[in-house]
């Protein structure tokens, strides 16, 4: 491959990591959906898990698909389920018009998720490879946190937001993944033939073998189970921040949803600042200083009850957990350079933790309080500290 970059197409993929932001979206909205039909915690963490459940379900599907129809179809077929799920919501906020939405809004991700980082290694590749990966994440990180601030911005003005409330969000959303799927459409990518897809005795069976074979090799396992751990605290922090400001400070939902930003807006720096860093520091050394600011975090937030501690704690969790994917994503990937596209896969299907972690937390809230959701998340973050060595 060329070391030239195609500038156009780079610029096409980190808008698509925009629009893979919009599946964040659904720690606020599962907020307002338990106002709206008042809800209790384990009933409310099923949308954010139901998102994520489909990780678990269409993660490996989409690797076997990427070798037959190619990365950026795969993108382009993800961007559509996008736009329909985030359409869904515009007539209506039943509860199953809700799982309905949110369903789709996860399977549109999962392919996102499983193609897009792929797609970025045809597009870059080489040493800056994580940095790059990094940078998406932080175009990622800006849709982010920018829900929450549209869906109180909609839930506080009636007229501009059409009559909706904090579900305008959906349509601005919508309106942009377009803008994303028409970019792409025009934006040449040069992909090389899939040794996997071209083999005619290759049938999907033995593809799906080889792929959950993958499992087998220690550092793959070890790397799924982290991936798991990361997108758990990340939705559990998302989804818990505003509970457990709500619950210690006594504020409004629309106050505590700054929660959910303060934590995208540590993100989007830590990514910012980590494409940077990823180029000069150890990477195992950035990695460690990653998940020792979380384990700070986790204890502000088990037992903080000041703003001030509360809200250090929740910038803390966010700059840490910020560039966490990538250097295990991109170590994945480098572990098995002849297998991406089934790696991808397996990691993506690691994103199948948002549906575990809230699913635990809601439970372990309902039956002690926001600190029982803390300490599901802690659990996590002790393994990453554990993951760590593993660190290249």
């Amino acid at each position: 491959m060329s070391n030239k970059i195609n500038t156009r197409a780079l610029i096409s993929v980190m808008l698509c990591f925009f629009a893979m932001g919009f599946v964040d979206l659904v720690g606020i909205a599962s907020n307002y959906v338990k106002k709206d039909l008042m809800l209790n915690d384990a009933t409310a963490n099923i949308f954010p898990s139901l998102v994520f459940f489909w990780f678990l379900i269409f993660s490996v599907p989409t690797g076997v698909m990427m070798n037959k129809i190619g990365r950026k179809k795969t993108v382009m077929l993800s961007l559509l389920v996008t736009i329909v799920a985030l359409l869904i919501p515009i007539f209506g906020e039943s509860f199953m018009i809700m799982l309905i939405a949110f369903s789709l809004l996860g399977i549109g991700n999962t392919l996102m998720q499983t193609s897009l980082n792929p797609l970025v290694a045809t597009v870059v590749g080489g040493n800056h490879l994580a940095s790059t990966l990094t940078f998406g994440q932080f175009v990622k990180a800006i849709a982010s946190f920018m829900a929450p601030y549209i869906a109180a911005w909609g839930a506080t003005q009636a007229i501009p937001s059409f009559g909706i409330g904090w579900r305008v969000l959906f349509p601005i959303y919508m309106a942009i993944g377009i803008v994303a799927s028409l970019l792409l459409l025009f934006s040449h990518i040069h992909e090389e033939k899939s040794a996997t897809g071209q083999g005619s005795s290759a049938t999907v069976g033995r593809q799906f073998a080889e792929c959950f074979k993958l499992l087998g090799r220690p550092f793959v396992l070890l790397s799924f189970i982290g991936i798991m751990c990361h997108v758990g605290i990340d939705v559990g922090t998302n989804t818990t921040a505003p509970k457990i400001l709500i619950e210690r400070l006594r504020v409004s939902l629309d106050d505590a949803a700054f929660a959910t930003s303060l934590y995208f807006i540590f993100r989007t720096i830590g990514c910012f600042t980590g494409t940077f860093f990823l180029r000069i520091i150890n990477n195992r050394l950035f990695f460690v200083i990653s998940v020792v600011m979380m384990l700070l975090s986790m204890c502000g937030l088990l037992v903080g009850t000041s703003k001030l501690i509360l809200y250090v704690s929740i910038a803390l969790v966010g700059y840490g957990n910020s560039n966490i994917f990538s250097l295990i994503f991109a170590q994945a990937l480098q572990n098995v350079p002849e297998k991406q596209n089934e790696v991808s896969g397996l990691m993506i299907m690691g994103l199948f933790g948002g549906t575990v972690f809230p699913l635990i937390m809601g439970l372990a809230s309902d039956a002690m309080g926001q600190a029982g959701a803390v300490i599901v998340m802690a659990v996590g973050v002790i393994y990453l500290f554990t993951y760590s060595k593993n660190v290249k």
